[in-house]
Formats: C-alpha cells, sequence, structure tokens
C-alpha cells in the first residue's frame, strides 16, 4: 500500500494530491492508496482518503504502508524513516500557495542528498514522481 500525507497546514496541497490521482487512474501506481489530505480542497477519485486522522489511525495507515509519498515537513519525513519506510517527499512550494516559503525544498533537498528519500519538486507531466515510484516501489 502506499500512503500519501500532506499533513496538517492551512494550506492546500492539491498539486500532490492530483498528480497521484492521475498516476492511479492511468495505471502507472497499481498498489491500493490511501491519503491524508488535509486542508486541500481536490477530492481524489480513485483512492480512499480522509481529510484528517488521528495519531492512531495516522500510525496505522503510514504501518500498513510500503511507501510513504510526503510533504517536506521533517515530521512526516523522520517519522516515516524511523518506521522503515521508503520515502518520497514533495516539498510545498510558496509559488503554488501551498506554503509561505520554500523552506520544505531546503529540508527535503538535505535528506536526498543523504540518500534516505528520494525528492520531488516537479510534478508537470507526472514525470519526476513517476520515476520516482518506479525506483522506489
Amino acid at each position: 500500500m502506499i500512503f500519501v500525507t500532506v499533513g496538517s497546514q492551512i494550506f492546500p496541497f492539491d498539486r500532490l494530491l492530483k498528480a497521484v490521482d492521475e498516476l492511479v487512474g492511468n495505471g502507472t501506481i497499481t498498489e491500493d492508496v490511501f491519503a491524508q489530505t488535509g486542508y486541500s480542497t481536490y477530492q481524489p477519485v480513485h483512492y480512499a482518503y480522509s481529510a484528517f486522522m488521528d495519531r492512531d489511525a495516522f500510525r496505522e495507515a503510514e504501518g500498513k504502508a510500503d511507501l510513504v509519498i510526503t510533504h517536506g515537513g521533517s515530521g512526516a519525513i523522520i517519522g516515516a524513516l524511523k518506521q522503515g519506510k521508503r520515502v518520497i517527499a514533495v516539498p510545498r512550494l510558496a509559488a503554488y500557495g501551498e506554503h509561505v516559503d520554500d523552506h520544505q525544498k531546503q529540508l527535503v533537498s538535505q535528506f536526498s542528498e543523504a540518500h534516505l528519500i528520494l525528492m520531488c519538486t516537479d510534478m508537470r507531466k507526472n514525470s519526476r514522481i513517476t520515476r520516482a515510484i518506479r525506483r522506489i516501489s
């Protein structure tokens, strides 16, 4: 299973949720997907989701996952790594109104350079996230 989490920031992260939905819809992702969508306005069509989850439900979903696709928050990344999960991190970017600045890009870059996660910043035509998913799944 793939667990997608966008955290609980008051900003939406529709860009990530749409990209994953397209990949499930076109058959690139064949595993079951479950997402925690937070304040995002996009509602996935091809996978199950919940806007918010309590800590126990979150841990249970993450525990079942073989792969975690997450926003670039340090807590989400470290939590997944501590559980031994393979991680693709997509930083929220200010240019898309996903955060107030691009600090997540710097953070995710550091984890990626340490070869702990795969980083995906460009999801146009899903090229980067598709390659990352194929590499890690």
